[in-house]
């Protein structure tokens, strides 16, 4: 028989593991409702071209409708750990967001955490967008709040088991998750600067255009040099000098406005939806990013 003392111990060890595992995966949230930058309400007009900027009505518009601007979510992303569903991001205020204040909103984005103090998984695309200036999020919510409502709730995730369990996120995020911050280096070149921002936080094209670890995690040494799509249904392009190195800034600036590119091609899949937001954009902003993608390192293309 295991003595009393051994049991007690063990059982201690064991409340005390499940304490720390408890403490450490618990959601962070950055803002609470009475930050002073939320005092003044935000421009829906700006917040119109966050909404551009950020891609927002390509995965959140409900699939098989025409209209981009109503937000019903539903759209099957599937991934290796199972099946995920874009929420309804639409002011309805049952079924999407039309409850939330722009600290809930931004709280998603910088933080990763809902509303209801749980972790949200890094398919959305927050360890991007918490580089975001708060200010941009409280237009951005200004905006949405101007879209019509649309009564749909989205399905749930469909994941393997083991991937249900969101506290688990806490542990993603302790190993790769900086928030607050987006990658790259400061240039002091105020357009760059504006570049970097569009690129790396609000646009999130990293997302997209690098490769992934056994964990969903970017690999920095694959960062905007491509890799197989997140989706498994083809091969992301690279997007450094390494690939596009003879793309002048005029080049990506006008892909970024009708999707031509220099040998007289067309981008497609994904990437069209991308352009039909970035045409939305001030010239400044194209011109912008293609000034900061023009400054990435030379980085080789993963093997498919």
């Amino acid at each position: 028989m295991i003595p009393l003392r051994i049991l007690s111990a063990t059982f201690a060890i064991c409340i005390g593991g499940i304490a720390v595992i408890w403490i450490v995966t618990e959601p962070s949230v950055p803002f609470a409702a009475n930050e002073p930058w939320l005092r003044a309400n935000g421009d829906p007009d700006r917040g119109r071209l966050v909404f551009a900027a950020g891609d927002c009505a390509s995965c959140h518009a409900t699939p098989g409708q025409p209209e981009r601007l109503k937000l019903g979510g539903g759209m099957a992303l599937a991934s290796p750990y199972g099946t995920f569903r874009v929420p309804n991001i639409s002011p309805d205020l049952i079924d999407g967001i039309g409850s939330w204040n722009a600290a809930d909103l931004a709280n998603a984005m910088i933080g990763g955490v809902s509303p209801q103090h749980t972790h949200y998984y890094p398919v959305f695309p927050y360890p991007s967008f918490t580089g975001m200036r708060p200010e941009d999020i409280k237009d951005l919510m200004a905006y949405l709040k101007t879209l019509p409502p649309v009564a749909s709730r989205s399905p749930s995730h469909d994941l393997f088991i083991l991937f249900r369990i969101r506290r688990f996120v806490g542990f993603w995020k302790l190993l790769f998750f900086q928030q607050g911050r987006f990658a790259g280096y400061p240039s002091g070149d105020p357009v760059r600067e504006r570049g970097r921002y569009l690129a790396e936080a609000v646009g999130h094209c990293a997302e997209c255009h690098s490769s992934r670890n056994a964990f969903g995690a970017i690999k920095p040494q694959t960062r905007f040099a491509g890799g197989p799509d997140p989706e498994s249904i083809g091969f992301i392009p690279n997007v450094t000098p390494a690939r596009i190195g003879n793309w002048s800034e005029a080049d990506i600036a006008e892909m970024l406005k009708s999707g031509n590119t220099p040998d007289h091609g067309r981008v497609g899949s994904s990437m069209a939806e991308v352009v039909t937001n970035t045409a939305m954009l001030p010239q400044s902003d194209r011109d912008a990013i293609a000034d900061y993608i023009k400054s990435l390192p030379e980085r080789t293309t993963p093997h498919p």
